[in-house]
């Protein structure tokens, strides 16, 4: 049996790191920046149409008579929780190109201070992206392309509903690239073995 001298250089050589993941390019920061910022028009949109706020093609009333008695608490509670879950499931692109998309955060219980699994992290922001670009791609024109049009002109209404959730079309697209780019930048970082502590 041999045993290593502690006092020899071989035994005090630390084992090599991981090298650093290169930083994202700034296409990549300002994309993940818009695709973030995507979902608030229509957020901002759904809340004034609940509050009572003249917002064009549909009706307070309108709105409210798809709830069980008319109840504004319900559709404000919907359209609430609608719109966290946009803005949270947006936000997270941000994790594809700031440090928490590579190493979670301390302050996350069991979780702080571990590497995260890029793969895992690509494969999510690909199907989400997929998820978001088929479902707003198709909502959006599918609902443009069925929709009655009683008169050719475009009302006032319908700007303003078409301004608040065509920036949604933005947010599978742009995800799509910035996990490109996260793909691009953590792979090679991947490859290399973590040492083991």
């Amino acid at each position: 049996m041999t045993t290593t001298d502690p006092a020899t250089p071989e035994a005090r050589v630390p084992p090599p790191a991981r090298p650093p993941v290169p930083p994202p390019p700034r296409w990549a920061v300002r994309a993940a920046h818009v695709a973030a910022w995507s979902t608030v028009p229509s957020g901002v949109w759904r809340v004034a149409l609940v509050l009572g706020v003249p917002v064009g093609v549909m009706g307070h009333e309108e709105f409210l008579d798809s709830f069980p008695d008319n109840s504004l608490l319900l559709a404000l509670g919907y359209v609430l929780l609608l719109g966290a879950v946009a803005e949270v499931a947006s936000y997270l692109t941000l994790g594809l190109v700031r440090p928490w998309g590579e190493v979670v955060p301390r302050w996350i219980p069991l979780l702080g201070g571990r590497r995260v699994d890029t793969g895992l992290a690509v494969l999510a922001a690909s199907l989400g992206a997929f998820a978001v670009t088929v479902l707003w791609w198709v909502l959006f024109f599918g609902g443009l392309l069925v929709a009655e049009s009683p008169d050719p002109g475009i009302s006032a209404g319908e700007v303003l509903f078409v301004a608040a959730y065509a920036p949604l079309l933005l947010w599978g697209p742009l995800l799509a690239a910035v996990t490109w780019s996260y793909h691009r930048r953590t792979h090679s970082v991947r490859a290399v073995p973590e040492p083991r502590r």
